[in-house]
């Protein structure tokens, strides 16, 4: 079977290369359309995989309930008439009525104005949380420790440094044992977080997660005066960690309802829930690449209507060929076979060259951009095989014109 295919290969390579320059503007659709099918699959694959991989990092067994905070003192005034914000009283609430919760704390933010040794543009947040925070939080420690409950309840003057953070204040030195200033605190750093995925999530305020000063809260709540505080809840985030065999989603049920009682519906604050997220960004994400390939295919499918435009003419200009083939015993499946091999041989050359265009054109895009770009096994075989099925379609037609034509005629033919 495969020796018979090897002289069909042979003529329609020969007369592909008869007209090269015919030949490379055929592929030129096929070559586009692959392309933009590789590198808008790798686009959208790399932002969606940061995305997941951020949606995932928060915890897939995790509740986190965040404070929207007041604009304003009259907005705070009007709130404070209904509800009194997120406080402690709800943290106790949640932990004593919210049955299979395995881990849980409350978290205060402090921003500060200056940081000591290097004030960067972007100033690191401060925020006080317990110890089990690394743990809801599955937070790695590349260098020292977290800190202790001891250390939360004598309000110690400890912290542990994002990534960013460190960097920024520290440089790229060992970090542990020495001190940073925030404001007029000195806090002593005792370890230093891993690169953390950062994205924006709906209901969760745009924080650089590796730019962070992370504290006990205690240290936090006793050691740092907030200014604006009269426009602050008590606490501004409660994070939740469910065991494994409980349905997140139904116990952030029960946490809005209890929250919803105790703040009289005042809508002061948002339960996010990271397993609920993570599963609408899969949905979202494959509807996103349906759409994506199929405006590539548009690409494709004029590439596709060149190959059979470039065919009949070219059945038009071998009709003499045909007829003599045919006259000395080549069958109509054999002039079928041999267009067809001519057609996916357009489209093969055309879908590697555009694989190739693509990976390029994904690596300008993550370079002048700052875009995460994943090109994948799977985006590479769709844009490939609908590349090939493209040509062998297109082909079909023009093959099975060529094989209808009457030998006497088209020996005839001038």
């Amino acid at each position: 079977m495969f020796g018979s295919m090897i002289p069909d290969l042979q003529m329609g390579l020969a007369s592909l290369f008869v007209h090269k320059l015919r030949t490379l503007l055929t592929m030129l659709g096929m070559i586009f359309g692959v392309g933009a099918v590789v590198a808008m699959l790798s686009i959208t694959e790399g932002a969606q995989a940061e995305m997941l991989r951020y949606i995932d990092m928060l915890g897939v067994n995790n509740i986190i309930i965040e404070a929207k905070e007041a604009v304003d003192r009259d907005e705070l005034q009007a709130r404070r008439v209904i509800s009194p914000g997120l406080s402690f009283r709800d943290f106790r609430a949640i932990e004593e009525n919210v049955s299979g919760i395995d881990e849980l704390t409350p978290r205060k933010r402090f921003k500060p104005t200056s940081t000591f040794p290097k004030t960067q543009e972007e100033i690191p947040q401060l925020i006080g949380v317990l110890p089990n925070f690394a743990e809801i939080n599955s937070l790695r420690i590349i260098s020292g420790r977290f800190f202790t409950e001891s250390e939360n309840v004598a309000s110690a003057p400890v912290c542990v440094l994002g990534e960013t953070a460190k960097v920024n204040l520290l440089g790229y030195d060992d970090a542990v044992g020495k001190w940073v200033k925030v404001n007029s605190q000195w806090l002593q750093v005792i370890g230093v977080l891993n690169q953390q995925a950062t994205a924006d999530v709906e209901g969760l305020e745009a924080t650089n997660r590796n730019n962070l000063i992370i504290a006990p809260l205690n240290t936090v709540l006793r050691r740092f005066e907030d200014n604006n505080s009269y426009l602050k809840d008590e606490i501004d985030g409660i994070y939740i960690r469910v065991k494994d065999k409980v349905d997140s989603v139904e116990a952030a049920n029960v946490v809005q309802a209890i929250l919803s009682a105790t703040h009289k519906d005042a809508g002061d604050f948002t339960v996010v829930i990271p397993a609920q997220l993570l599963e609408q960004r899969r949905q979202t994400s494959f509807i996103f690449s349906v759409v994506m390939i199929c405006i590539a295919g548009i690409s494709l499918l004029v590439g596709g209507i060149g190959i059979m435009n470039i065919m009949l003419a070219t059945v038009l200009e071998r009709t003499r060929e045909i007829g003599i083939r045919r006259a000395i015993g080549a069958k109509q499946a054999d002039i079928v076979r041999q267009f067809l091999t001519e057609a996916v041989l357009i489209s093969i050359v055309g879908g590697l060259i555009g694989i190739a265009f693509g990976f390029t054109l994904s690596w300008v895009i993550a370079a002048a951009a700052g875009w995460s770009t994943v090109v994948t096994i799977s985006s590479i075989a769709v844009a490939f095989g609908v590349s090939v099925f493209i040509g062998l379609l297109f082909g079909i037609y023009p093959a099975v014109q060529a094989a209808k034509l009457d030998p006497i005629e088209a020996i005839r033919y001038e």
